[in-house]
């Protein structure tokens, strides 16, 4: 699917997104591995520990690991410890954001033996510090790095003064605070009382002038918002003039999510204000979703043309540079298949929803009957997720917890997820919505709503497959 709404976020907010998918998948398939004995190690170095000291470890526990009586899992532990040494010997040091390896054997479905050897940098610092031998591998470390760790900035002010602070996780931040003499409003002063009220509403807008200006150097970053939002709080109607003001920043003005009355001032109404808006906080991501998947709506509705949706049709954008946004379903049950004709020495692509993988005609060549071999296969979402850079695409992977990601998915068949924007279609192609049905041989059947041309880029790409309704 496309849309002509620019990308939702910046590059860096996509490229967190699409890791927090990678830790999930690899969290789910860790999950479900099982071993015999405790030959499944689980290793977490946070950053700053020293490798040397992890080697040392290792080399003791595998002494240890020698007297073990069982033989089959004495050898099973001890060639997963050397897997793990092996792996260690690949680092110099330990990575920015620490290291996380998970050696050891599984058993299959089938019940054969499978050696997994794993060993990645997280996208952000885990500062736990973990070894185990167990029968299964231990995740909860990386389930913790899923929990949402946006950044949201708060000023609190009032007659007294002015707090900075930011909120991440269930970290607060005071980032800087100052006081302020304000005068008091009163009816005495005889003739001078114009003037005092006149002085009185100087210092209030100097006061406004520098909230305003302190939010900038502390919320904007090389001239971008370093928060997923602001919330302003106070106890007076100073927070209204800021929201309000023309001195307050334009970038920091659309960031506002709520304004909350307080009853202090300083850290004691830092924290009312975080209760008071802990709804509006929780929602931040559902809302970017609805407003990212609104726009592709929004697209159609006006008919742009600028979108494009199904597997066929957004491989072709993808490979023609036309992508801005890629938006792809979280659980898109879609496989990518690499075959190879070898008695021609022909590779082809093919896209299958698991209904389609039971049929067999998929796998032979239509023309000589010959047997494609299988060179790769794997989820068509994690191909996406390894090669969308290359496309000079961003990507964004959503749910269907709010009413427009489940429309998405249930009407477009969860092909509708491979979404592009800022796509023209050619003008041959028909300006209403069509409906059609791909088959594995590119042939595009006709619905009620008139003729179905041959999409753009049918049978790009190897030929997708799938169902790609709107």
């Amino acid at each position: 699917m496309a849309t002509a709404a620019p990308a939702n976020g910046d590059s860096s907010s996509s490229d967190r997104n699409v890791e927090m998918w990678k830790i999930k998948k690899l969290i789910k398939s860790l999950e479900a591995a099982r071993g015999n004995g405790t030959s499944m190690i689980s290793l977490i170095i946070p950053p700053k520990d020293q490798i040397n000291r992890v080697s040392k470890m290792l080399a003791d526990e595998y002494g240890t690991a020698s007297n073990i009586k069982s033989r089959v899992n004495r050898l099973s532990v001890l060639s997963a410890i050397s897997s793990v040494q092996q792996r260690l010997k690949l680092y110099s040091k330990v990575p920015t954001n620490g290291l996380v390896v998970y050696c050891g054997t599984i058993v299959t479905e089938e019940g054969k033996e499978k050696k997994v050897n794993i060993d990645f940098e997280p996208f952000r610092p885990i500062n736990t510090s973990l070894y185990l031998c167990d029968n299964k591998f231990h995740t909860e470390a990386l389930t913790a790095l899923l929990a949402d760790d946006s950044r949201f900035g708060f000023i609190v002010m009032d007659g007294n003064g002015a707090l900075f602070g930011t909120l991440s996780g269930n970290t607060r931040d005071v980032l800087h605070k100052f006081t302020v003499d304000l005068p008091k409003k009163h009816g005495r002063g005889g003739q001078s009382a114009l003037r005092f009220a006149r002085l009185r509403q100087e210092k209030r807008h100097n006061y406004v002038r520098k909230v305003a200006e302190t939010a900038v150097q502390l919320f904007i970053t090389n001239d971008r918002v370093n928060c997923e939002g602001l919330v302003l709080a106070g106890s007076a109607d100073f927070k209204t003039e800021l929201s309000q003001s023309d001195m307050f920043d334009q970038r920091l003005q659309s960031k506002v999510l709520k304004v909350v009355d307080i009853s202090y001032g300083g850290e004691n109404g830092f924290n009312q204000a975080i209760e008071l808006s802990a709804d509006a906080l929780a929602n931040v991501k559902f809302i970017q979703e609805k407003k990212l998947i609104q726009r592709y709506f929004d697209e159609i509705s006006q008919n742009t043309s600028k979108y494009c949706f199904g597997v066929t049709d957004t491989l072709h954008a993808l490979e023609s540079g036309a992508v801005e946004t890629l938006i792809v379903w979280e659980n898109l049950d879609i496989t990518r298949y690499l075959l190879r004709n070898h008695t021609a020495d022909v590779e082809t692509v093919l896209h299958l929803r698991p209904e389609q993988e039971k049929d067999k005609s998929h796998f032979i060549d239509k023309e000589t009957g010959v047997e494609l071999e299988l060179v790769d296969s794997k989820l068509f979402l994690e191909w996406l997720t390894e090669t969308y850079k290359t496309f000079g695409a961003t990507m964004e992977i959503v749910t269907d917890r709010s009413q427009e990601g489940a429309s998405l998915s249930r009407d477009s068949a969860a092909l509708a997820a491979s979404c592009v924007t800022s796509w023209t279609f050619r003008s041959w192609r028909w300006r209403w919505l069509r409906m059609a049905t791909c088959t594995t041989t590119s042939t595009w059947t006709t619905t009620s709503r008139g003729p179905v041309g041959p999409p753009l880029g049918a049978g790009a790409a190897g030929g997708g497959t799938g169902e790609s309704s709107l």
